[in-house]
């Protein structure tokens, strides 16, 4: 489960050091889970990415949020825990083995009431959901960010902001597409349409952030018209 793109870093190694051993830790016992996947080389995201979370959400105080894909929910269970007492996070994915290690996430957090975790393929689940969702994390396979953009624009209301991870594919993605290994370039051509995309779009604002493998901040500025 070796996450290889935590391990290319696209700022200096040094940097990335820094970011990762001197912010302040989780407390608690989701501090302890981020601790054990790391050392089981659990593909979670990076603690650079965890802090700048933690402070992005205080600052927003979303009441619904949604992510798509859940993994072992962690960041599930982070958001979940920003929310406050009102507030609520949905959680999508699809394979049997993460569902599991998810839920027992939850439970050993005390969290089954505050994340639902709806099983499945988001292309399937998303067009069922009505929103909106203040907050939309989205962490799932790269090619399919393109595919999924719509609904996810359709779920946010104006204001609300989406949360891409994992863009820059280890400092790769502005590589030629003949420079990439064949296996990859479904992604690579997938990944800059996305960011060509939404970088571009007259209704959208978005930023880069250079975290882990890279964060990509949009927010929808208006009802969109196409």
């Amino acid at each position: 489960m070796r996450n290889e793109m935590m391990h290319r870093p696209v700022v200096k190694p040094e940097l990335v050091e820094f970011m990762r051993n001197k912010q302040k830790k989780i407390q608690g016992e989701l501090g302890v889970i981020e601790e054990e996947a790391h050392e089981a080389g659990v593909p979670i995201i990076p603690h650079e990415t965890v802090v700048f979370l933690q402070f992005f959400l205080d600052q927003i105080k979303p009441k619904n949020i949604l992510e798509i894909g859940t993994a072992i929910g962690f960041s599930s269970s982070l958001m979940a825990q920003c929310v406050g007492e009102d507030g609520h996070v949905t959680t999508i994915d699809r394979f049997d083995v993460m569902i599991r290690k998810a839920k027992v996430t939850y439970e050993r957090l005390g969290l089954t009431d505050k994340v639902t975790l709806l099983e499945g393929q988001a292309a399937e689940i998303l067009p069922t959901l009505s929103g909106p969702y203040d907050f939309i994390f989205m962490d799932s396979a790269k090619s399919k960010y393109i595919e999924f953009l719509p609904e996810c624009l359709r779920l946010l209301p104006v204001g609300g902001v989406l949360m891409v991870d994992d863009v820059f594919q280890a400092g790769t993605i502005l590589d030629p597409i003949e420079e990439i290994p064949r296996s990859q370039r479904t992604i690579h051509r997938k990944l800059n349409q996305f960011l060509e995309t939404v970088m571009t779009h007259p209704d959208l604002t978005s930023t880069l952030l250079p975290l882990g493998d890279g964060v990509i901040m949009i927010t929808k500025e208006r009802e969109l018209t196409e």
